[in-house]
């Protein structure tokens, strides 16, 4: 659906210049472009997901063109899109997520700042989940996995682009009273579900992220211990999703949540190390790794 590629972008660039507001001008022109989009259409699905992955990329290409506020623009898509949805019937939260994951691209796409864009997103998700009337937590976990899907979507995200988008997730949720153990199971999720095996690489990738997690929580004075748990519950949900070992990853989460909370402090350690072992979800986590 080209045309509502271009539609999308020149009614952005016509109203950035015409105003210099972004955020609202985002969401209005989202919600009504998905809500005609969709008009008629005999199952919303796959429609919604074409028309929202459309809509995402007009809108980041049209705030490109006229030099706006990246930022700004994907939190008013995130906005749009939920009342769009809700408007016109869809899956709330399937979409919040596509929305995320197509943004996060997008904007990398054109060279902009992911981890901006995942903050203003995920106050995005948090904004226009009060708006709708939808539960939160739901929408902040739905934000986080499509942020980290698109992250990874990028040809071989590097591990410091990653841990760019975890910071602004955290950081994004944390600006609005977000529940940062929803941003945390949620991101887990999202590395998961964007993984066919649990090999060597995506191990690697679980116990990074988890990483990224603590460290970006401790950055914002969060509950860094509640916080790793719910890394290790997202990793455990994820992998019995996709099929793979629960206990692997787990383990791989518990890991590189307890080695990120060493690099902060020994008080810090100590609390995750607590936090983290045992039995979560069901799965006894052992931690192969010793840390000291």
């Amino acid at each position: 659906m080209q045309k509502l590629v271009e539609s999308v972008k020149d009614t952005i660039i016509g109203t950035i210049k015409g105003t210099g507001e972004i955020v609202n001008a985002v969401t209005e022109t989202v919600s009504g472009s998905l809500a005609t989009a969709l008009k008629g259409t005999g199952t919303i699905g796959k429609a919604l997901t074409e028309a929202v992955a459309d809509v995402s990329s007009g809108v980041i290409q049209g705030t490109s063109q006229v030099g706006g506020n990246l930022g700004q623009a994907t939190k008013g898509a995130v906005i749009g899109v939920l009342k769009g949805t809700k408007e016109v019937g869809g899956e709330v939260l399937d979409a919040a997520s596509s929305t995320v994951q197509n943004l996060v691209s997008s904007t990398a796409s054109v060279g902009g700042d992911v981890g901006s864009a995942a903050q203003h997103a995920m106050e995005g998700a948090i904004e226009g989940a009060k708006s709708i009337g939808i539960k939160g937590v739901d929408a902040i976990g739905a934000a986080a996995s499509g942020a980290i899907r698109g992250v990874g979507s990028v040809s071989g995200a590097a591990t410091d682009t990653t841990a760019n988008v975890v910071r602004g997730l955290i950081k994004g949720a944390s600006n609005l009273g977000g529940d940062l153990g929803s941003v945390a199971k949620g991101t887990m999720l999202g590395v998961l579900r964007g993984a066919k095996d649990l090999g060597g690489e995506t191990t690697k990738t679980v116990s990074a992220t988890a990483g990224n997690v603590v460290k970006a929580t401790a950055e914002v004075g969060g509950d860094v211990a509640g916080v790793a748990m719910a890394a290790v519950e997202g990793a455990i949900l994820g992998a019995k999703e996709i099929g793979v070992d629960t206990a692997e990853a787990a383990s791989a989460a518990a890991s590189g949540a307890i080695k990120a909370a060493g690099d902060v402090s020994a008080t810090l350690l100590e609390q995750v190390q607590k936090a983290v072992t045992g039995v979560i979800a069901g799965v006894k986590v052992v931690v192969k790794e010793p840390f000291k």
